[in-house]
């Protein structure tokens, strides 16, 4: 599979990247927890079939010390024992809010109860932001088939302006 464009090789794609970062920036420093901002990434990832994502954030997230098994279990996050009652529902919110389409009401009450239980008004601004986010970022990459397997960890962290 070839990729079909080069968003950075474009200004106008550039500018579209450039604004995503900016945005991505300002919630990887909300108080939403890192280890859940890549968890959220992550699953986000897997559902919507982006690699190039998936590589990133699996690889950013075992940079900043996140374990391999948690990392090969963010799939299946249901039927283990590795992850806090917190990260659970952020990643039922995750997973309510990717699959927009799939469910006729949305995000469900019991979901957004469990995430307001668990997060504050900035963090779940954050965790609103970052799932919207990931899910354009996926997107993006996805339509232009953006292969995953080069991303070195750090390698977009002068990408704003």
């Amino acid at each position: 599979m070839e990729p079909r464009f080069n968003l950075f090789a474009n200004e106008v794609g550039t500018k579209i990247l450039k604004r995503i970062y900016n945005v991505s920036t300002a919630i990887e420093q909300s108080s939403l927890p890192k280890t859940t901002q890549h968890l959220v990434m992550i699953r986000a990832s897997q559902i919507n079939g982006c690699g190039f994502c998936l590589d990133a954030h699996t690889k950013d997230a075992a940079a900043d010390g996140e374990s391999s098994v948690r990392l090969n279990l963010v799939a299946v996050w249901r039927e283990t024992t590795v992850f806090t009652e917190a990260e659970r529902a952020a990643l039922a919110l995750t997973e309510e809010g990717t699959r927009l389409a799939d469910a006729h009401l949305g995000v469900s009450d019991e979901t957004w109860d469990q995430a307001r239980k668990h997060y504050d008004d900035d963090q779940i601004a954050g965790l609103i932001g970052l799932i919207a986010m990931i899910n354009a970022a996926n997107r993006l990459n996805v339509i232009t088939r953006n292969q995953g397997g080069s991303y070195e960890p750090g390698m977009f962290s002068g990408a704003s302006s």
